[in-house]
């Protein structure tokens, strides 16, 4: 049997330690390597001589679920025009057709999230039923005159359903042999919740009038008056709050996918027998030709039959300038024409073109990202087995210590009960929420808990030009009369403003950017152009003031017009070097001066550099834009090493390279070509005002364009994370020395609901300390 890479979709995962145990069962199978995600739910699978059935088995036999994913909705290729007509005929929308994935692409879009929805449910029904058990459990002035089976009725649906997650998953967990928090916070709820009831049915809690002791230290004798109803609802609350949280996160997971593939064309005009029809994008051939006009995407990759334009391309390759395209030119499906019409062959189409591929490698680096165990699981793995041992060790002793059973019993129900981890709940919610909320003050979005560990460690930040360091707007660098050009000779009186009023206004007429650039740069009054002609790819003439102007590339000039440009030649090959388009302009066949156009550097950047230094980050500049464009905008932010001409798969392949070397890298950027690294990397950092797929694949959002911001997100993130490791150590801390009270039989539910309650107040306001960050 032949290799079999296959991706499975992994249910009833609650934990990262789940995810574990689903990797460790598929790799224990003969010839498969697997990756499991916790954050996507998804495993990766390549065998050899294991088909898919053996794979799905042997998770269903860890107690998951997994199922491969749906087949591609879209037809076969070949039969895509006879299904379109099938369609027509059926009454089918095609509007709707178009907006189905590409072949051979999954649908990314998620079914209705049903598990975040009966989350919330689950949490605002129990809360609203916890909180009056709350108060009258603490507060001796609300308890009126049977008030305790008033709280047993509230608790019963917190404890029976608010819970029902962790019981189902504790019990899947036993039936493994393992244990989790998630086994701890059911066996504690239940302990609560059983202990209370006995109290009421067969102990004096259930007499009217009785009253909730404030001793601090209690007698064994007195387990049966006291009743921990407060404690089984409120740590129900307190977690579902935590996993709700923990859901909304990892919902966010698949939204880099669909953001990527919705870039891509819906449809296209197709000549076929000399008529040109729209049809989907999804029931294109190879071979077809697609007729694509100024301001359309083109839908699939292809070679340039007819026509000239200009492509913005910056969605794949991060250049900033268009590129010129004429007969002959290979284009991308999904790039923007922004200049003339085109006629396209496609050449790959569906699943082949770049966009797809694209997307292929953004979900790869999604599933092979390893997602760091949250802390609250690692320590939980020894947590729990220990405080069952112990719970376990104090109803034995008394036994054998010639107590009664009722002793017994209540010194292990007291030891499982403040082991209970009521704070550890809000231990990285309210550190979360509280980072976060202050993080959106300052402009930071932070995804989840999962990403702030790696801000600690990360030594190499890895930054994208073209939106990131620079702003991705073209604007005039340099204006050159030719009197400054090495001594060249021009007509008296054409000074740097004269040159780009001159070329403004024969510029005004065309869309080009380059030329927007131009006009962007003059002065508001231009003079008014006659004549006006634009040449695709090479430049516009006019007449200005009764002289014919022209604007374009030097060698254009040269060849076409036979204009003298020895002298300016020079100076063009330097503005070029440094990654600058040059237009040459000249009236009357007159050279009258160069003027550069390029990308500019943010005014922020250079000092966000010095920032990310300061705080042990090696700054690395990876651009697809050209060496020389990338070495000028190094040079003024003060980054030394440089990485330039990088396709979308070389990012990713630059990302992993560093990795490799040891480094733990974060990745700052903004466009789809930025997407994959930026999810391939340990930390990545996706600026705002960039397209949707690279927020999506980012770890933290810079809301706008300051790259200092960047530096700032690092330092909340570890921030944040300092205060969830202070909040986890003083969760457990409290339980722990409580735990030797509660085996002696020297706690009382009081002492037990004062300590959850003084390390909740604790965690909080531990917590609110991020909202004085700066």
């Amino acid at each position: 049997m032949s290799a079999l890479d296959v991706e499975l979709e992994i249910g009833g995962m609650t934990c990262a330690s789940c995810a574990n145990r689903v990797e460790r069962k598929l790799n224990k199978l003969p010839g498969v390597e697997a990756t499991v995600n916790y954050a996507t739910e998804k495993a990766r699978v390549r065998s050899d001589g294991v088909d898919a059935r053996e794979l799905v088995a042997a998770v269903k036999a860890a107690g998951y679920t997994a199922t491969l994913p749906a087949p591609p909705a879209a037809a076969p290729l070949a039969a895509a025009p006879r299904e379109s007509a099938r369609s027509s005929a059926s009454g089918v929308d095609p509007a709707r057709a178009s907006s189905r994935p590409s072949e051979g692409a999954a649908d990314p879009t998620p079914a209705p999230d049903r598990g975040s929805r009966m989350l919330l449910r689950r949490l605002v029904v129990s809360g609203a039923l916890a909180l009056p058990v709350a108060l009258m459990s603490m507060v001796p002035a609300l308890q009126f005159t049977s008030w305790q089976w008033v709280a047993l009725v509230l608790a019963t649906p917190v404890v029976v359903w608010g819970a029902w997650p962790f019981h189902r998953a504790a019990a899947v967990n036993a039936r493994h042999g393992a244990a989790t928090m998630d086994t701890l916070i059911s066996v504690g709820v239940l302990a609560a919740y059983g202990w209370s009831l006995y109290a009421l049915v067969f102990g004096s809690a259930g007499e009217p009038g009785m009253h909730m002791s404030f001793s601090l230290i209690g007698t064994p004798e007195g387990g049966s008056g006291e009743i921990y109803l407060e404690v089984a609802s409120a740590v129900t609350v307190f977690i579902l709050a935590g996993r709700y949280i923990e859901s909304r996160a990892k919902r966010s997971s698949a939204e880099a996918l669909r953001a990527l593939l919705s870039l891509a064309a819906k449809d296209a005009s197709v000549l076929r027998d000399g008529v040109e029809q729209r049809v989907p994008a999804s029931a294109l051939r190879v071979g077809d030709l697609i007729v694509v006009r100024p301001g359309e995407k083109i839908a699939a990759d292809g070679v340039v039959v007819e026509g000239a334009s200009a492509v913005d391309t910056s969605l794949v390759t991060g250049e900033s300038v268009p590129v010129e395209v004429s007969a002959g030119s290979r284009v991308i499906g999904a790039t923007l024409v922004v200049g003339g019409r085109l006629v396209v062959e496609a050449t790959r189409v569906g699943a082949d073109t770049e966009l797809a591929r694209m997307g292929r490698l953004l979900e790869e680096a999604q599933t092979g990202k390893a997602q760091v165990q949250r802390l609250a699981d690692r320590v939980s793995g020894v947590f729990v087995p220990v405080v069952m041992v112990l719970a376990v060790v104090a109803f034995a002793g008394w036994l054998l210590a010639g107590a009664s059973l009722e002793v017994a019993f209540t010194a292990g129900v007291a030891t499982l009960i403040i082991a209970c981890p009521c704070a550890l709940g809000l231990a990285t919610p309210t550190a979360l929420l509280v980072g976060t909320g202050r993080g959106s003050q300052l402009g930071i979005l932070l995804r989840g808990p999962q990403v702030l560990e790696q801000t600690r460690r990360v030594d190499t930040i890895v930054l994208d030009k073209t939106g990131t360091v620079t702003t991705g707007e073209m604007s005039v660098r340099e204006v050159v009369p030719a009197t400054g050009a090495r001594g060249a000779s021009a007509p008296a009186g054409v000074s740097a403003a004269d040159l780009i009023a001159i070329a403004a206004a024969v510029e005004e007429g065309s869309e080009h950017p380059v030329a927007r650039a131009i006009v962007r740069a003059a002065a508001t009054d231009l003079p008014r152009v006659e004549g006006f002609e634009a040449h695709t790819g090479f430049g516009v003439q006019g007449v200005v003031g009764g002289r014919a102007v022209v604007a374009g590339r030097l060698s254009w000039l040269a060849e076409e017009w036979r204009i003298d440009t020895g002298a300016l030649a020079p100076h063009a090959a330097e503005l070029e070097a440094d990654g600058a388009t040059v237009v040459a302009v000249a009236a009357e066949g007159v050279a009258l001066g160069l003027i550069a156009v390029a990308d500019t550097v943010k005014i922020t950047s250079a000092r966000a550099i010095e920032e990310l230094r300061a705080l042990g980050l090696t700054p690395v500049l990876l651009t697809g834009d050209n060496p020389g464009a990338a070495a000028f905008a190094a040079r003024a932010v003060g980054i030394d090493e440089v990485r330039a001409g990088v396709t979308p798969a070389g990012k990713l392949d630059a990302i992993r390279s560093l990795q490799r070397e040891g480094r733990v890298v974060s990745m700052a950027g903004d466009g789809v070509n930025d997407a994959a690294a930026l999810a391939a990397a340990d930390l990545g950092l996706a600026m705002g005002d960039g397209t949707d797929a690279a927020i999506a694949a980012g770890d933290i959002t810079i809301v706008g364009s300051d790259l200092r911001t960047a530096a700032t997100a690092i330092r909340l993130a570890r921030a944040t994370l300092g205060i969830i490791k202070g909040n986890l150590f003083w969760a457990f801390a409290y339980n722990a020395a409580a735990i030797p009270l509660a085996m002696l039989g020297l706690l009382n539910p009081l002492l037990a609901g004062a300590a959850m309650a003084f390390s909740s107040v604790f965690v909080v306001t531990n917590s609110l300390r991020l909202r004085r960050f700066r």
